[in-house]
């Protein structure tokens, strides 16, 4: 009875698996589906609304996406190891306050003072979580209080407000422009740039895929496992510092309320890019495509005009789960193909 049946049952399982081709179609949509979903949308809304596809347009839906792009790039680096990080908004406004303080000793100290401090704050999370061995998400929920207080010892509760001084060149680095496009898109593009290099082609990068994948296996590799968690939450940090810093010279101050919710809005985009919760997945392009998603879809409600920006979030978190339930079903199709 077991001989005959056996077949049958292993043809039965044979007969559910993805094909090769399905398993490839899976793998592409999950690595670049947010792409299309950009560029279908673009398309849609430029149909639509005449004014959106405007190089004035262009322009501001570059800007208002820059600094979320820095702050999700140093998200991707720790999702993809395996963690996460929910202090870069406080530590996004923090930077900000920082740099506009140290705006008043010139343009050096108003980029080092915050990437220091932040920096700082940063490699306290890798150390909780790669030697202490705490949850990245007991740490950073930890870090995002603490990085909130600091901001607002730092300024009496919120009731003062650094100016950064009017014709300085660290407020010329934020509202100046080249080519139509503000120098922290620039910025925030090259960022971008070097970030997808270290990811892709560099060892360092490769040891972050590693880890997500799995930690005991990044460890019998040989890698040393404590300095990599360590280097991206730094990493992570650094460059929310630098965004609230950039932000803060776009501004010319430093403003207190900013950066509430801002690390949901880094974790949509860099899952909506196609990178996964769980780790060893993922991409700077695909990250950078659910930036600019969102920048765009909050760009489109403007242009609607009947709806306020609290349908910004709605539509995200609708989007957040729709892509969250697709990359559940196209890795369930990988796993049948390769059992």
């Amino acid at each position: 009875m077991t001989l005959v049946g056996a077949p049958r049952e292993a043809h039965s399982r044979a007969a559910t698996r993805p094909t090769a081709s399905r398993q490839r179609l899976a793998g592409v949509l999950q690595r670049h589906g947010g792409i299309a979903v950009l560029a279908l949308f673009s398309v849609v809304a430029a149909v639509r609304f005449p004014a959106f596809g405007t190089i004035d347009n262009v322009h501001n839906v570059a800007i208002q996406s820059a600094f979320l792009a820095i702050i999700a790039l140093g998200m991707t680096f720790v999702i993809i190891s395996g963690g996460i990080d929910l202090s870069v908004g406080s530590v996004f406004a923090l930077g900000g306050v920082l740099a506009a303080y140290g705006s008043q000793f010139g343009v050096i100290v108003a980029f080092v003072l915050p990437l220091v401090v932040c920096g700082a704050i940063g490699l306290v999370n890798g150390l909780l979580v790669a030697r202490a061995g705490m949850p990245p998400f007991i740490v950073t929920l930890a870090s995002l209080l603490g990085a909130r207080g600091l901001l607002l010892a730092i300024t009496s509760e919120g009731a003062t407000t650094y100016l950064v001084p009017e014709g300085s060149l660290f407020g010329r680095i934020g509202q100046g422009a080249f080519l139509g496009f503000g120098y922290p898109v620039w910025i925030a593009g090259a960022l971008v740039i070097a970030g997808s290099i270290v990811l892709q082609r560099t060892r360092a990068g490769q040891a972050v895929f590693a880890l997500g994948g799995s930690e005991e296996a990044a460890s019998l590799m040989g890698l040393t496992v404590t300095r990599v968690k360590t280097q991206v939450y730094v990493a992570s940090a650094l460059l929310a510092g630098l965004a609230g810093a950039l932000n803060a010279a776009r501004l010319s101050s430093g403003v207190t309320i900013l950066g509430v919710g801002l690390e949901l809005d880094a974790i949509a985009a860099v899952v909506i890019g196609g990178t996964l919760l769980v780790g060893g997945a993922g991409s700077v392009i695909g990250t950078l495509s659910g930036v600019l998603l969102l920048g765009v879809i909050q760009n489109v409600i403007n242009q609607i005009g009947t709806l306020n920006s609290s349908y910004q979030s709605v539509v995200s978190g609708a989007l957040l789960v729709v892509v969250v339930l697709v990359q559940t079903q196209l890795s369930r199709t990988q796993r049948l193909r390769g059992s």
